[in-house]
This record gives structure tokens, sequence and C-alpha cells, in this order.
């Protein structure tokens, strides 16, 4: 995931008692060359004192070392110094220690060894969090900027508003929207202005994973449940409990695993796959979908009594091209973000053209469309100025150019995902990167359309 900053300054210190993974570790770090100030201490007792007379933003630390382990200093951690977050490594893993590991207050649990990859991406989900949270408590600290979210338009406002009114509360939450309108996002502002804020925010996508592993995803199983189960594995829900799980495309579920759920929220335990006993567990449940759950419920494809268990509060995430004014504070927001990321001297501007431009843009990938958008013109940018032609080809053509009044929303973006894959030579990898979705998404979005197609006929 990308930084939501900026910046990457954070100080980082690696927990090791071998000098030559301290040594190995910090070389990598220092590698991505995002700026961490990276200090190191062979054992807890001087990790402890670092944490004295330093500022530090997160941990890295070993777990098996010897007098005092690394799961004191996570506990530590999360005991004295609320704003650092910490990431486990051990050569030694087993359930167990996951489990209590992060119920302790680690953001990451990585098995040695790890490539540089995944350590990348375990500092930067934790910079993620960093970042995220110290926009919850300033609340609003840059124009527009809100619960971590750009947006000053009337429809996010209403968005904001109930954020602001349910996040201390335990009620189960719905988020609906098209894809890229930052649903997530969402989730996650309410999860970091909770109570449950310091405790394990997981973000499962259910369309992600096959339905024959979903179960064991969310719920663990059992060594021996099935062929290739050959340990105990913790699932997301145990992993998650007394903090927040959000299931995003939740109705990519079976009607089996729809049931399983409904367990969850009524009676508040589940079973491991292969288990016959209960386990309890205390998670408030976020869900997301983009696709309209009543009318599943309607022909039957989802569960009535689940939709109204997850419905208890909806929050409604408007299209981008809903949204005002906020396309210039997101291009502006985006802009400045990734000048500095990509050590531009300058921030590249935006012509009036360009503007108006996209502006006309029918915007079907919302945000994430227009966050891949300007990443690629800051990126490739020469002379700090982008015009319309610097553009991408479905964009200087935009639909919007011609008149749409009498069209409805859905043959305005049939029309353009047709045109996009006109401008890519019918390439559905690079027309889903334009249109700011997934392969999956676009291959369903072609199917509905080749089925009005036929029903036309």
């Amino acid at each position: 995931m990308t930084k939501l900053n900026s910046k990457s300054s954070e100080t980082i210190l690696i927990v090791d008692d071998s000098i030559e993974t301290l040594e190995l570790i910090k070389r990598n770090i220092d590698n991505f060359n995002k700026g961490y100030r990276v200090y190191t201490a062979t054992n807890v007792t001087d990790a402890m004192q670092r944490l004295k007379t330093i500022p530090i933003d997160i941990v890295v630390t070993d777990l098996r070392m010897p007098e005092i382990n690394g799961m004191h200093l996570v506990k530590f951690v999360r005991d004295n110094y609320k704003d650092t977050e910490v990431l486990v490594i051990t050569g030694y893993p087993s359930v167990e220690t996951a489990i209590e590991s992060i119920k302790s207050g680690a953001e990451e649990y990585l098995t040695k060894p790890f490539t540089d990859e995944e350590l990348h991406k375990a500092l930067q989900k934790a910079s993620n969090k960093l970042f995220t949270r110290e926009l919850l408590v300033n609340k609003k600290n840059t124009q527009g900027n809100i619960f971590g979210i750009i947006g000053e338009s009337e429809p996010m406002l209403r968005v904001f508003n109930i954020i602001e009114k349910i996040s201390s509360t335990n009620a189960t939450v719905l988020i609906t929207g098209e894809s890229g309108t930052g649903k997530e996002l969402v989730a996650r502002a309410i999860h970091y202005r909770s109570n449950r804020s310091t405790l394990p925010f997981i973000a499962v996508n259910c369309a992600a994973i096959p339905d024959e592993l979903l179960e064991s995803e969310l719920f663990g199983h059992i060594k021996g449940a099935y062929t290739g189960a050959n340990e105990t594995r913790a699932g997301f829900f145990q992993i998650a409990d007394k903090g927040t799980i959000f299931l995003d495309e939740i109705s990519n579920t079976s009607q089996s695993m729809q049931a399983k759920l409904l367990r969850v929220l009524q009676e508040k335990e589940f079973y491991m796959v292969g288990d016959k006993k209960p386990i309890k567990v205390d998670v408030r449940v976020i869900t997301a979908t983009n696709v309209d759950l009543m009318h599943l419920v309607k022909n039957e494809n989802f569960r009535e009594d689940l939709y109204y268990r997850l419905n208890v509060v909806n929050i409604h995430i408007p299209p981008l091209r809903d949204r005002d004014n906020d396309l210039l504070l997101l291009i502006n927001h985006f802009a400045n973000r990734y000048a500095k990321e990509l050590g531009k001297n300058n921030v590249p501007a935006f012509s009036n053209e360009t503007v108006n431009a996209l502006k006309k843009y029918y915007w079907p990938g919302n945000v994430r469309e227009l966050q891949s958008m300007t990443y690629n013109l800051v990126l490739m940018s020469e002379n700090n100025k982008i015009e319309t032609s610097d553009l991408p080809p479905a964009m200087r053509f935009s639909i919007k150019n011609s008149p749409n009044t009498n069209k409805s929303l859905s043959e305005i973006e049939q029309k353009h995902i047709i045109n996009v894959l006109a401008s890519v030579k019918n390439n559905k990898s690079e027309a889903a990167k334009i249109l700011g979705i997934d392969r999956k998404t676009l291959r369903d979005k072609l199917k509905n359309i080749h089925a009005k197609i036929e029903n036309s006929k």
C-alpha cells in the first residue's frame, strides 16, 4: 500500500541479539531510500532505554532473545508509547505467538527469512497507520483533510458527520459506494476514532479469496481439518479480537458463508474449521460493497437477516463526479505528495484547459483512478506544467464532452468502458488500469454490457 503522507522521515528502532541481523535489516531499510532514521539495540533493556531518550515511530523487534524476550518489549511499547508502531520478526513462528504479538500491539508479524518486499510493505503499513492516526487526532490539519480523507463537498461532509457520530459506538456499519471511492479509508477512520483504535484493524477482501478458502481464512482451522492443514492456524476473526474487522466486497460471499457470518454477529462466537468447540470473540464488524445488496436480497442471492444485521448504520460514499470541487483538492494533494516522493524539485502545475478536461471526465474509477493518473502525470512531467496532451487517451476524448443529458449513468459508463477498450486496442489490463478498477471488476462490467446488448437484439 502506498504511503498516505508525502514524506518518509519516521525513526525506526531495530532490536535483535544478532549483530549480523541488525546490520542486514538496517542496510535493507537504508536501501529503500525513504528517509527513515534507523537506530539499533541488541537487547530489550537497551531498546527500552532508547525509547526513553529518542522519539521512536516504529519498533522492529525479534521475539526470541536472551534474558528478556521481545514480547515483553511489545507490551512495554503498547503500555507506554501508544503512538509507536511495532513489527515483530521471528525465526520460530507459531500460531500462538502470532496471535499474542498482534493482540499485544504489534502491527505486523514477519517470519524469518522474509523478503525485502515483505519488510518494505510492513514498514509502509505501519507508517500509514501513524499518519492516519495523526490526522484523526488533529481531525482537520490541512484544507479539506478530515479523518485522513480529502474532501469538503456537501456529500463528503455528510459522510464525516456520520463517522463522528458512530465511531465511539460498537454499531455494525455497512459502507456502500462505487469501486475506488475510498470505502476502506472510511472503515479505518471509524476504527481509529473508536475506543478500539490501539487494537487490530484487519481488512479482508472477500472477492480476492476463493469461496472454498474463505471460511478457513476468516475463522481459522485446526490441524488435520482437511488435506494440507498441517498445523492449527488462527483466522482473521481471532486475530481481530477486541478490534475491528473490515469485510470488503461482502456481496461476494456464498450463502453458506453468510450463515456463518450471521452467527458471529448474533452469538459473537464461531467455529474453527474442523473443530467442535466454539470460540468467543469481541469484534466490531464493518462491511463494504459496490453493489445493491437489497437487490441481491430480492433475488435471493443474499440473506435478508444478514443484510439487516450488517446495515445497522449505512454510510454511502459519493462517486467523484458528484463531489463538486473536491477534484481540485485531490489533484493538488496527490500532485504534492508524489512530487516529493519522486524527488521532484517543483510540483507540476495543471493548465486551466487540463483542469477543465478533468472536470468533464466521468471518473468511473473514482479517487483510485485519479490517484493513479496523477502519479503517472507527475512521474512523466518534464516542464513543470501538465497540458491536455499529457492526459491518457480516454480522458482526452472524455464522453462527458458529448451531450449525455438523456442518458442514464449505466449507459454513460458502458460507452466509456467501450471507448477506453478501443483506445488501448482491447488490452483489458491496460483498460482496467486507466479505469482505476481491477481486471475482475472490468470482466464483470463487460459481462453485463454484453448481456444488455444481447437482450436488446
